[in-house]
């Protein structure tokens, strides 16, 4: 499995800083990584430097006229394989309705590229909003996860996307697989400890038992268009991302 998709409605999680990480941490492993923003606010491309003259370049472009991967690849500022987005994905459920065809446009996609299988990860920024793009990211993926700041109104979010998953169990014929990753969790504060107990009762081993904790150099390395292994690689943030990943390489890859 090497297709992990990054979701939560709740802005302020670490969605970003999550798919950046871990997809900087899979490039550090010597795997082959590609990271795809479908984000339209960009934030992901933004970080990596990236700027294109027009969104049928971006992953806009797969939906508009069908183009191949490969093509919208661009290597970013922080040396990982991006194929970036635009704020015309904002437009993409107006303009191609929620379709099948639509919904599984970037798993044909990646499977026309051999990506997620093989030496081939690719990380997924997703929409903070369900609708054709984060269906696309559910349809595509091997592995969803879901970041959860330790607050109770972004584990309440966890719970709408645990509802939602599991009603599109009978349209994939699977079981999506999903983690639950506690992020920006500060030991010294309750509630934290809180909200780690309430998720873990209500998603049981579907948890990570890795914890992103609080720390500034993941508050900084993005305004620095850095990966937090380029920012501070002996960080407890550039720590945590590395566990995470050899936690997911035991139980989900």
């Amino acid at each position: 499995m090497a297709i992990i998709a990054i979701f939560n409605q709740k802005g302020g999680v670490g969605k970003t800083t999550t798919a950046l990480n871990l997809a900087a941490a899979m490039g550090r492993s010597g795997r082959e990584t590609y990271g795809i923003d479908l984000d339209p606010q960009a934030q992901l491309s933004g970080i990596g430097g990236i700027t294109v003259k027009s969104s049928d370049d971006t992953v806009f472009g797969l939906f508009q006229h069908s183009r191949p991967l490969h093509e919208l690849v661009c290597e970013s500022a922080c040396g990982i394989n991006i194929i970036p987005s635009h704020a015309e994905l904002s437009k993409v459920d107006t303009l191609y309705g929620k379709g099948y065809n639509i919904v599984n446009r970037l798993n044909t996609a990646l499977q026309a590229e051999n990506w997620g299988s093989g030496d081939a990860h690719v990380v997924i920024d997703c929409s903070p909003l369900i609708g054709v793009l984060t269906l696309n990211a559910i349809f595509a993926c091997d592995c969803l996860i879901v970041p959860i700041s330790a607050d109770y109104l972004s584990f309440k979010g966890a719970i709408q996307i645990e509802k939602t998953l599991k009603a599109l169990e009978q349209v994939l014929k699977r079981r999506v697989e999903r983690r639950y990753l506690l992020t920006r969790f500060d030991t010294r504060r309750r509630m934290a400890w809180d909200v780690l107990h309430m998720t873990e009762e209500r998603f049981g081993n579907d948890v990570c038992r890795t914890r992103i904790a609080e720390n500034v150099s993941l508050a900084v390395s993005p305004s620095l268009n850095q990966t937090v292994f380029e920012h501070a690689p002996n960080s407890r943030g550039a720590s945590d991302y590395e566990t995470l990943l050899e936690e997911l390489l035991d139980n989900t890859l």
